[in-house]
Protein backbone atom coordinates (compact mmCIF):
# COMPACT_ATOMS: atom_id res chain seq x y z
CA UNK A 1 0.00 0.00 0.00
CA UNK A 2 1.42 3.89 -0.85
CA UNK A 3 1.31 5.97 2.01
CA UNK A 4 0.84 9.33 0.82
CA UNK A 5 3.08 12.49 1.05
CA UNK A 6 4.00 13.18 4.94
CA UNK A 7 3.25 9.31 5.71
CA UNK A 8 5.55 7.07 7.20
CA UNK A 9 8.70 4.83 5.59
CA UNK A 10 10.87 2.09 6.75
CA UNK A 11 13.36 4.75 7.11
CA UNK A 12 11.05 6.87 9.55
CA UNK A 13 10.67 3.69 11.84
CA UNK A 14 13.59 1.73 11.91
CA UNK A 15 13.40 -1.36 13.69
CA UNK A 16 14.10 -1.45 17.21
CA UNK A 17 17.57 -2.75 17.18
CA UNK A 18 18.22 -0.37 14.41
CA UNK A 19 17.29 2.44 17.09
CA UNK A 20 20.05 4.56 19.18
CA UNK A 21 19.51 3.80 22.92
CA UNK A 22 17.97 6.61 24.81
CA UNK A 23 20.03 8.59 27.75
CA UNK A 24 19.24 11.04 30.07
CA UNK A 25 21.00 14.77 29.50
CA UNK A 26 23.65 15.01 33.22
CA UNK A 27 21.15 18.23 33.99
CA UNK A 28 17.95 16.33 32.90
CA UNK A 29 15.29 16.35 35.78
CA UNK A 30 15.48 12.48 37.70
CA UNK A 31 12.90 10.30 36.38
CA UNK A 32 10.67 11.20 39.72
CA UNK A 33 10.65 14.52 38.71
CA UNK A 34 8.92 14.37 35.62
CA UNK A 35 6.78 17.94 34.11
CA UNK A 36 2.93 18.16 34.88
CA UNK A 37 1.99 16.92 31.65
CA UNK A 38 4.64 13.50 31.72
CA UNK A 39 2.55 10.17 30.80
CA UNK A 40 5.09 7.40 32.42
CA UNK A 41 6.11 4.80 30.96
CA UNK A 42 4.30 2.07 31.26
CA UNK A 43 3.16 0.91 27.24
CA UNK A 44 1.24 -1.70 27.74
CA UNK A 45 -2.19 -2.27 25.61
CA UNK A 46 -5.58 -1.63 27.31
CA UNK A 47 -8.19 -3.69 26.57
CA UNK A 48 -12.45 -2.96 26.82
CA UNK A 49 -14.28 0.16 25.73
CA UNK A 50 -14.26 2.19 29.22
CA UNK A 51 -11.12 4.21 29.17
CA UNK A 52 -9.31 3.39 32.57
CA UNK A 53 -9.26 6.62 34.27
CA UNK A 54 -13.63 6.76 33.41
CA UNK A 55 -13.87 3.53 35.70
CA UNK A 56 -16.02 4.28 39.02
CA UNK A 57 -17.75 2.11 41.70
CA UNK A 58 -18.92 4.69 44.55
CA UNK A 59 -21.55 7.34 44.83
CA UNK A 60 -20.36 10.55 44.61
CA UNK A 61 -23.33 11.59 47.22
CA UNK A 62 -23.64 14.80 45.53
CA UNK A 63 -26.98 15.43 47.93
CA UNK A 64 -24.71 14.77 51.35
CA UNK A 65 -22.49 17.56 50.71
CA UNK A 66 -24.65 20.43 51.64
CA UNK A 67 -25.26 18.12 54.67
CA UNK A 68 -23.47 19.60 58.30
CA UNK A 69 -22.43 16.32 58.14
CA UNK A 70 -22.17 14.57 54.94
CA UNK A 71 -20.74 11.29 56.51
CA UNK A 72 -23.78 11.01 59.05
CA UNK A 73 -21.68 10.31 62.19
CA UNK A 74 -20.11 7.49 60.41
CA UNK A 75 -15.91 7.38 60.18
CA UNK A 76 -14.71 8.38 57.37
CA UNK A 77 -11.68 6.80 54.97
CA UNK A 78 -9.19 9.63 54.12
CA UNK A 79 -6.61 10.01 51.58
CA UNK A 80 -4.07 11.76 51.39
CA UNK A 81 -2.70 13.24 48.46
CA UNK A 82 0.87 15.68 48.21
CA UNK A 83 1.28 18.65 46.66
CA UNK A 84 2.41 16.63 43.73
CA UNK A 85 -0.80 14.79 43.07
CA UNK A 86 0.96 11.07 44.71
CA UNK A 87 -0.67 9.31 47.08
CA UNK A 88 0.28 6.33 49.41
CA UNK A 89 0.18 3.19 47.99
CA UNK A 90 0.23 -1.17 49.04
CA UNK A 91 1.57 -3.19 47.07
CA UNK A 92 1.76 -6.94 48.88
CA UNK A 93 -1.19 -8.21 47.44
CA UNK A 94 -0.45 -8.07 43.68
CA UNK A 95 -2.79 -4.82 42.52
CA UNK A 96 -1.69 -1.72 44.27
CA UNK A 97 -4.11 -0.44 46.45
CA UNK A 98 -4.36 2.81 47.91
CA UNK A 99 -3.78 3.56 51.72
CA UNK A 100 -6.78 4.91 53.53
CA UNK A 101 -6.77 6.44 57.11
CA UNK A 102 -10.00 6.29 59.09
CA UNK A 103 -11.07 9.20 60.71
CA UNK A 104 -13.84 9.41 63.27
CA UNK A 105 -15.43 12.31 61.32
CA UNK A 106 -14.66 14.80 58.15
CA UNK A 107 -11.21 16.07 59.16
CA UNK A 108 -11.03 19.89 58.48
CA UNK A 109 -10.00 21.13 54.87
CA UNK A 110 -11.45 17.89 53.36
CA UNK A 111 -13.47 17.24 50.60
CA UNK A 112 -16.31 14.84 51.00
CA UNK A 113 -15.79 12.04 47.92
CA UNK A 114 -19.10 10.09 48.58
CA UNK A 115 -19.36 6.47 49.96
CA UNK A 116 -19.31 2.65 48.73
CA UNK A 117 -20.72 -0.16 50.42
CA UNK A 118 -22.03 2.54 53.32
CA UNK A 119 -18.51 3.62 54.06
CA UNK A 120 -17.88 7.52 53.13
CA UNK A 121 -14.47 8.81 51.69
CA UNK A 122 -12.67 12.30 51.34
CA UNK A 123 -9.62 13.60 50.41
CA UNK A 124 -6.78 15.98 51.93
CA UNK A 125 -3.43 17.80 51.13
CA UNK A 126 -0.72 16.22 52.73
CA UNK A 127 2.84 15.58 53.45
CA UNK A 128 4.51 12.00 52.54
CA UNK A 129 5.11 10.13 55.70
CA UNK A 130 5.88 6.18 56.08
CA UNK A 131 2.93 4.93 57.68
CA UNK A 132 -0.99 6.12 57.41
CA UNK A 133 -2.89 4.83 60.29
CA UNK A 134 0.20 2.42 61.69
CA UNK A 135 0.26 0.63 58.13
CA UNK A 136 3.18 0.85 56.08
CA UNK A 137 3.56 2.51 52.92
CA UNK A 138 5.20 0.79 50.18
CA UNK A 139 5.20 3.77 47.90
CA UNK A 140 3.82 7.26 47.00
CA UNK A 141 2.56 7.81 43.41
CA UNK A 142 0.25 9.77 41.06
CA UNK A 143 -2.67 8.46 39.15
CA UNK A 144 -0.85 8.37 35.70
CA UNK A 145 1.36 5.93 37.22
CA UNK A 146 -1.42 3.72 39.26
CA UNK A 147 -4.12 4.13 37.20
CA UNK A 148 -3.99 1.45 35.32
CA UNK A 149 -3.71 -0.73 38.03
CA UNK A 150 -6.50 0.34 40.99
CA UNK A 151 -9.31 -1.19 40.86
CA UNK A 152 -12.70 0.45 39.59
CA UNK A 153 -13.22 2.07 43.70
CA UNK A 154 -9.67 2.94 44.34
CA UNK A 155 -9.42 4.41 40.68
CA UNK A 156 -12.70 6.66 40.61
CA UNK A 157 -12.06 7.69 44.05
CA UNK A 158 -8.20 8.76 43.00
CA UNK A 159 -9.01 10.86 39.95
CA UNK A 160 -11.82 12.60 41.42
CA UNK A 161 -9.62 12.94 44.57
CA UNK A 162 -6.59 14.55 42.46
CA UNK A 163 -9.75 16.65 40.12
CA UNK A 164 -11.06 18.83 43.03
CA UNK A 165 -7.98 19.19 44.99
CA UNK A 166 -6.11 20.75 42.22
CA UNK A 167 -8.87 23.11 41.39
CA UNK A 168 -8.80 23.84 45.52
CA UNK A 169 -4.79 24.53 44.64
CA UNK A 170 -5.83 27.18 41.79
CA UNK A 171 -9.12 28.42 42.93
CA UNK A 172 -8.12 30.19 45.98
CA UNK A 173 -9.13 33.60 45.23
CA UNK A 174 -12.25 34.91 43.77
CA UNK A 175 -11.38 35.78 39.93
CA UNK A 176 -14.61 38.38 40.44
CA UNK A 177 -13.16 40.15 43.22
CA UNK A 178 -9.80 38.97 44.01
CA UNK A 179 -10.64 38.11 47.43
CA UNK A 180 -10.01 34.81 49.68
CA UNK A 181 -13.04 32.36 49.09
CA UNK A 182 -14.53 30.69 51.79
CA UNK A 183 -14.90 26.73 51.86
CA UNK A 184 -18.51 25.52 51.28
CA UNK A 185 -20.83 22.45 51.17
CA UNK A 186 -17.85 19.80 52.12
CA UNK A 187 -15.34 21.03 49.48
CA UNK A 188 -17.33 21.62 46.47
CA UNK A 189 -18.77 25.23 46.39
CA UNK A 190 -15.79 28.43 47.10
CA UNK A 191 -17.39 31.35 48.29
CA UNK A 192 -17.08 35.08 47.30
CA UNK A 193 -16.93 36.96 50.32
CA UNK A 194 -17.31 40.19 48.89
CA UNK A 195 -20.08 39.81 46.43
CA UNK A 196 -21.57 36.37 47.71
CA UNK A 197 -21.17 34.50 44.81
CA UNK A 198 -20.80 30.70 44.41
CA UNK A 199 -17.98 28.93 42.65
CA UNK A 200 -17.76 25.57 41.23
CA UNK A 201 -15.18 23.30 40.32
CA UNK A 202 -14.60 24.00 36.72
CA UNK A 203 -13.37 21.30 33.69
CA UNK A 204 -11.57 22.41 30.80
CA UNK A 205 -13.23 20.49 28.03
CA UNK A 206 -10.72 19.19 25.10
CA UNK A 207 -10.74 16.87 22.10
CA UNK A 208 -8.83 13.81 21.39
CA UNK A 209 -9.39 12.37 17.97
CA UNK A 210 -7.70 9.95 15.62
CA UNK A 211 -7.30 11.10 12.10
CA UNK A 212 -7.84 8.27 10.05
CA UNK A 213 -8.36 7.53 6.20
CA UNK A 214 -11.63 5.53 5.62
CA UNK A 215 -9.12 2.37 5.31
CA UNK A 216 -5.96 1.11 7.19
CA UNK A 217 -4.00 4.15 7.94
CA UNK A 218 -4.48 6.85 10.71
CA UNK A 219 -2.29 9.81 11.47
CA UNK A 220 -0.13 10.30 14.97
CA UNK A 221 1.86 13.45 16.13
CA UNK A 222 4.13 14.45 18.45
CA UNK A 223 5.23 17.07 20.24
CA UNK A 224 8.80 17.95 21.48
CA UNK A 225 8.32 17.62 24.77
CA UNK A 226 7.48 14.09 24.48
CA UNK A 227 10.04 11.18 25.30
CA UNK A 228 11.84 10.42 22.25
CA UNK A 229 10.17 8.60 19.72
CA UNK A 230 6.32 8.73 21.22
CA UNK A 231 3.33 9.10 18.54
CA UNK A 232 -0.11 9.85 20.02
CA UNK A 233 -3.33 11.12 18.19
CA UNK A 234 -3.89 14.99 18.10
CA UNK A 235 -5.29 16.32 20.73
CA UNK A 236 -6.76 20.09 21.74
CA UNK A 237 -9.07 22.41 23.93
CA UNK A 238 -12.45 23.70 22.47
CA UNK A 239 -12.72 27.24 22.71
CA UNK A 240 -15.82 29.41 23.49
CA UNK A 241 -18.61 29.03 21.32
CA UNK A 242 -17.41 26.29 19.87
CA UNK A 243 -18.90 23.11 19.71
CA UNK A 244 -16.97 19.63 20.02
CA UNK A 245 -17.18 18.42 16.73
CA UNK A 246 -15.96 21.61 15.56
CA UNK A 247 -12.87 21.57 17.43
CA UNK A 248 -12.29 18.13 16.17
CA UNK A 249 -12.18 19.95 12.65
CA UNK A 250 -9.99 22.89 13.56
CA UNK A 251 -7.59 21.33 15.71
CA UNK A 252 -6.65 19.00 12.90
CA UNK A 253 -6.71 21.46 10.54
CA UNK A 254 -4.57 23.64 12.65
CA UNK A 255 -1.94 20.86 13.67
CA UNK A 256 -1.45 18.80 10.42
CA UNK A 257 -3.17 20.84 7.94
CA UNK A 258 -5.65 18.60 6.71
CA UNK A 259 -10.21 18.49 5.90
CA UNK A 260 -11.66 16.10 8.27
CA UNK A 261 -15.56 14.89 7.90
CA UNK A 262 -17.61 12.12 9.76
CA UNK A 263 -16.57 13.29 13.14
CA UNK A 264 -17.82 10.49 15.30
CA UNK A 265 -18.31 10.34 19.38
CA UNK A 266 -16.34 7.16 20.47
CA UNK A 267 -15.70 7.81 24.63
CA UNK A 268 -14.53 10.43 27.14
CA UNK A 269 -12.25 10.35 30.00
CA UNK A 270 -11.15 12.71 33.16
CA UNK A 271 -7.65 13.97 32.96
CA UNK A 272 -7.17 15.92 35.82
CA UNK A 273 -3.91 17.21 35.44
CA UNK A 274 -5.06 20.05 36.07
CA UNK A 275 -8.83 19.91 35.01
CA UNK A 276 -9.37 18.84 32.10
CA UNK A 277 -12.24 16.52 30.46
CA UNK A 278 -11.11 14.37 27.37
CA UNK A 279 -13.69 13.85 24.37
CA UNK A 280 -12.89 11.15 22.21
CA UNK A 281 -13.24 11.00 18.70
CA UNK A 282 -12.26 9.44 15.23
CA UNK A 283 -12.51 11.60 11.94
CA UNK A 284 -11.70 10.58 8.58
CA UNK A 285 -9.92 13.22 6.01
CA UNK A 286 -11.37 14.65 3.12
CA UNK A 287 -9.73 15.42 0.45
CA UNK A 288 -5.55 15.39 0.08
CA UNK A 289 -4.31 13.72 2.65
CA UNK A 290 -1.31 15.41 2.71
CA UNK A 291 0.19 16.53 6.16
CA UNK A 292 1.10 20.31 6.61
CA UNK A 293 2.25 20.61 10.04
CA UNK A 294 2.34 23.50 12.68
CA UNK A 295 5.66 23.27 13.97
CA UNK A 296 4.47 25.53 16.87
CA UNK A 297 1.90 22.78 17.82
CA UNK A 298 3.49 19.42 16.55
CA UNK A 299 6.90 18.74 15.68
CA UNK A 300 6.83 15.87 13.78
CA UNK A 301 3.38 14.04 12.38
CA UNK A 302 3.11 10.57 9.95
CA UNK A 303 0.35 8.44 8.45
CA UNK A 304 1.00 4.56 9.77
CA UNK A 305 -0.33 1.81 8.76
CA UNK A 306 -2.79 -0.88 11.18
CA UNK A 307 -0.66 -3.40 10.48
CA UNK A 308 2.79 -1.02 11.67
CA UNK A 309 0.98 -0.48 15.13
CA UNK A 310 0.00 -4.38 15.63
CA UNK A 311 3.38 -5.39 14.40
CA UNK A 312 4.95 -2.80 16.52
CA UNK A 313 6.95 -1.43 13.72
CA UNK A 314 5.58 1.92 13.79
CA UNK A 315 6.36 4.24 16.81
CA UNK A 316 9.05 3.66 19.25
CA UNK A 317 6.17 3.93 22.06
CA UNK A 318 2.79 4.42 22.03
CA UNK A 319 0.75 6.30 25.12
CA UNK A 320 0.72 4.44 28.05
CA UNK A 321 -2.79 2.42 29.26
CA UNK A 322 -3.45 5.55 31.23
CA UNK A 323 -4.62 7.36 28.83
CA UNK A 324 -7.78 7.70 26.67
CA UNK A 325 -5.39 8.30 23.75
CA UNK A 326 -3.94 4.81 23.88
CA UNK A 327 -7.75 3.30 24.43
CA UNK A 328 -9.03 4.91 21.00
CA UNK A 329 -5.76 3.78 19.02
CA UNK A 330 -6.09 -0.05 20.36
CA UNK A 331 -9.70 0.07 19.66
CA UNK A 332 -8.93 1.59 15.98
CA UNK A 333 -6.16 -0.76 15.50
CA UNK A 334 -8.75 -3.82 16.48
CA UNK A 335 -11.04 -2.79 13.74
CA UNK A 336 -13.57 -2.22 16.77
CA UNK A 337 -13.95 1.85 15.57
Amino acid sequence: MTVPTGGSTPADNPPPEARAPETREPDAPPPDARPPDAWGDDTRATTGITPVLSRSAHDRGHLARSLPDPAGGRPVRVLTVDPRGAVPVQRSAGRPRLVWAEQPALPAGSVYLGEADGVPYAALRGERALTVDGAGVDGWHDLRELGADLDDLDAGLLAQAVGILEWHTRARFSPLSGSPTTIEKAGWVQRDPVTGAELFPRTDPAVIMLVHDGGDRCVLGRQAVWPPGRFSILAGFVEPGESAEGAVAREVLEEVGVQVTDVRYVASQPWPFPQSLMLGFTARVDGDPTLRLDPTEIEEARWFTRDELRSGEGPRALPPPVSIARNIIDRWVAGEL
